[in-house]
Formats: structure tokens, sequence, C-alpha cells
């Protein structure tokens, strides 16, 4: 028998109706409750004895409760994890077919907290709550069991881990590692680093701006802005464009978007910099390019960097449109959970005028579909992009 876990009175209707998170001040939180250890299976009640459903649950954070069955006889086990696991699979074959993707993306899939990318026979994984520390051996059995993976990285580095009052760690779960694996995304080929990279290895959620961005950059001169892995430049490139320079502080990233380069026989030319050093430096220096792509860090982490951070993107815009040449296309992306659309293309508008530019925007856009959002869980939707071309 799982415990119950008992909802103040009058704080149920938002877990009857679907919503995913229940947070500490609607649960009573009695000694019971209280010594739940972090991460506990718990069946969710309403203060009239009606049921909710199954959750994991942490009496230490905010959300309490992450929801994972309305289903209250539901078990949470290797097989619920395999169903779960099969249905996401399902759906990324269909959209994304060849086995690189995001499997799992946390509560849209059915598995708050958890998220799962893939690599052909290499997956990554981040169990970002206690919940999902707990399930671990369970979702590890059903990911063998689904999937049979070759490699399995636990990328358990996150912030979030930290604010759930579990260890944050990287390590190899299954199997070995030589280096950086390769994947396929738009016919092009890459490398992500699933041990040193930034979160689990690569950034699919820009998958279809990428294909966006490639679409208007043949024959073009662009400039890929915070690169990376060098997805922006190399799908360019790989799509006819005549040049494309990749800047980043990091050295290590800009190896990796070599390499991918040369995987697919291009040629990258990389630059170690600032961003908003070397932009002032190209603008200086009369620079021109008909592609620009700025597709930076979170530059707000939590809600008292909203006012700076935000600014950080009009100044962004404002030195990215000045080296971006008439009639040429300026792409510019925000990850910042804190940062709200409108807010987001506000300090872009701002920043475009800063720079005494016009012109039209052309897509408007978020992540790709295998970034699914659960349709009750708005306040999920962190990525914000914007194509816009500039007289």
């Amino acid at each position: 028998m799982i415990p119950t876990v008992h909802l103040l009175p009058g704080h149920h209707k938002r877990a009857r109706f679907g919503y995913p998170w229940v947070y500490s001040n609607e649960i009573r939180m009695d000694a019971e409750a209280k010594k739940l250890p972090r991460g506990a299976l718990v069946r969710l009640q309403a203060a009239n004895g009606e049921p909710l459903g199954v959750a994991t649950f942490n009496p230490h954070t905010l959300i309490a409760a992450r929801l994972l069955s309305r289903d209250p006889a539901a078990v949470i086990d290797e097989g619920f994890i395999a169903a779960k696991l099969s249905a996401a699979m399902a759906l990324r074959e269909r959209l994304y077919p060849g086995r690189c993707y995001r499997l799992i993306h946390a509560e849209a899939d059915g598995l708050p907290g958890l998220i799962v990318d893939r690599y052909g026979d290499a997956l990554s994984l981040q169990a970002n709550t206690a919940g999902m520390e707990a399930l671990l051996p369970q979702i590890l059995a059903a990911l063998d069991s689904v999937l049979a993976p070759k490699v399995v990285v636990l990328r358990n580095d996150s912030p979030s881990r930290g604010l759930e009052g579990v260890a944050q760690e990287v390590k190899i779960a299954k199997g070995e590692l030589a280096g950086p694996v390769e994947l396929s995304e738009n016919g092009a080929r890459f490398l992500a680093d699933l041990q040193g990279g930034q979160k689990t290895g690569w950034f699919y959620d820009q998958r279809d701006n990428r294909a966006a961005v490639a679409r208007v950059a043949g024959d073009a001169r662009l400039l890929d802005l915070y690169c990376y892995g060098g997805g922006f430049a190399v799908a360019a490139l790989w799509a006819g464009a005549k040049e494309a320079i990749a800047v980043d502080r990091s050295e290590t990233a800009l190896d990796l978007a070599a390499k991918s380069a040369a995987l697919n026989g291009l040629a990258l030319k990389t630059v170690r910099a600032e961003i908003f050093e070397e932009l002032e430096r190209l603008a200086s220096d009369s620079e021109r390019f008909e592609v620009v792509v700025a597709d930076p860090p979170a530059f707000v982490k939590s809600r008292k960097d909203l006012a700076a951070g935000s600014r950080g993107y009009r100044k962004l815009a404002r030195l990215a449109a000045a080296v971006t040449a008439p009639g040429g296309f300026l792409f510019i992306a925000s990850c910042s959970h804190h940062v709200e659309r409108a807010l987001f293309d506000e300090e872009v508008r701002r920043g475009i005028g800063d720079a005494r530019r016009s012109g039209r925007i052309l897509l408007s856009s978020g992540a790709a579909a295998d970034h699914p959002v659960h349709p009750l869980l708005p306040e999920s939707v962190y990525l914000k992009a914007s194509l816009i071309q500039l007289d």
C-alpha cells in the first residue's frame, strides 16, 4: 500500500481536471505527510475523500506532488513506464523517423521531471525530480525492454535536482563511451558530447528552426552566434550557404562544431569570442551577413534576473541587426522560462528599432514537436524564436 496525501478543502479542482502539479500550500501537510521520503509514490485524495490519482511526492518543495496517473488504482512500475516509453517512441518515429530525437519530455509524455534524448543506440537521461530519481531503476529497466540501448548516460547535473534535495552527478549507467556520438538531423550529421556537453548533449528543440534558417541560407554568408555544436551553421552549409562563421566562448564547443562540419565534408570557420564584443567589432569593421543567428543560453535564470536579462535580449537584437545585411535575415531566440513570449517579442522589436532597422517577421516559433507541451501546463513553454527579414 502506498500512502495517501490529502488536499486541503477546496484545493482539489485543478487536480481533478488533470493539472499535473499540486503545490505544497494545497496539501494538508500534517506530520504523516512531512515525514514521507522525497520522491515517494502517493495517492492523492481530496478533502471530501474523492480519489485524484497517483503522484510522486516531495514534502520539501513548492511543487509537492506531480501526477503520474489520474487512476487511483494505477501501479507505477516498469510496465507502466514501458507503456509511456512505447507511446512516446511511436509518436517520435512518426514525427522524425531515424532514432534521433527527444524521446521523453517530462509532463507532456506522462513522466513528470524526466527527460530522455535519443541518439540512435545511445540515450542521455535527466531525472530532474526526486520522484524520477526514486523511479530510476524501473526507468532503466523499461528503457532496456523497449529500446535495448547500448549506452545510457545519466546527465543528472541540472540545478533543479538541488532544489529537489537530490545529488547532482554525471555517469554512465550502461555501456561505454569513447567520445562524442553521432546524430542525424534534417539530412546532415552532427556530433554530440553526452558527458561534457550542455544539457543532454544536443538541442533537438531547435531542429525545425534550423531547417527554417537553412531554407533562407542558400548562397548566403551566415553568422552563427552562441553556436555550441554548430547546429545552425552546419545545417546552413549543408543547404548551400557559401560561408558560415560560428562564434562561441567555448573552445570545446567550437571544436565539436568544426568536427561536425568535417563529418559532412563542409568547411566551417570558427571564432572564439565573447558575443557582444565580437558583434561590436564586426559592426565597426562594416561586416555584414545575409543571415545572422543569435541563439543564446538563458539570460534570465530566475525572476530576480528578469529586468536585466530581458534588456540583454534587446541589446542582442540591436547588435545582431547592425551586422545583418539589407534584405537579410535575423533569427533570434530565448530559452529563458521566465521571459514570456510577449516580453521577448517586445525586447526584440525595441532592439531592431534601436538599430534603426525595420522589416517583417516571417516566423514566430517555439520548440520542435518532439518537445510537446502538456495542454494544462502552458507555463512549461520555454523556447521563443523569431525569424525576421530586415530592410
